[in-house]
């Protein structure tokens, strides 16, 4: 049985706005005339769509790489969007928790986004959809 770690988004919560830069920042050497700031961006604004329906989970595994999500990546489930075709959605089949890409056609899948597994296709009966998966953070520096 995998194991789940749930971190909901907190109800009220102070603004932290960050410089969002206006330049989109390629992948070479940046040039310094272009330091100047659109607008500020709270994550929290950005990455939160329902706030009374997010919650917060820690990808756990290979499975969703191809996707880039990796193992310890923090994943933002917003509970109220409505699972579509193609979304990635933390599900539940029996007492298993997964985060798999939802599949809907031609049959019911839960899809792995890495060759290396198998989809899954469960009895709709034994299917729990939790929430959505709109955005998945993943840490590149470890805190000192």
């Amino acid at each position: 049985m995998a194991s789940i770690h749930l971190f909901c988004a907190p109800f009220e919560t102070e603004t932290l706005a960050l410089p969002l830069f206006l330049e989109r920042c390629q992948a070479g050497f940046p040039s310094p005339a272009q330091d100047y700031v659109e607008a500020e961006l709270d994550l929290n604004d950005y990455c939160v769509w329902h706030r009374n329906a997010t919650f917060y989970v820690r990808a756990n595994g290979d499975s969703m790489t191809d996707i880039g999500i990796r193992s310890g990546d923090v994943l933002v489930v917003d509970r109220a969007e409505k699972p579509q075709h193609g979304d990635i959605v933390i599900a539940a089949v029996g007492n298993e928790f997964t985060v798999k890409q939802l599949l809907l056609r031609p049959r019911l899948a839960l899809q792995p986004m890495n060759p290396e597994y198998p989809p899954q296709y469960p009895n709709p009966d034994d299917l729990q959809i939790f929430g959505v998966v709109t955005h998945s953070i993943h840490r590149l520096k470890e805190r000192r």
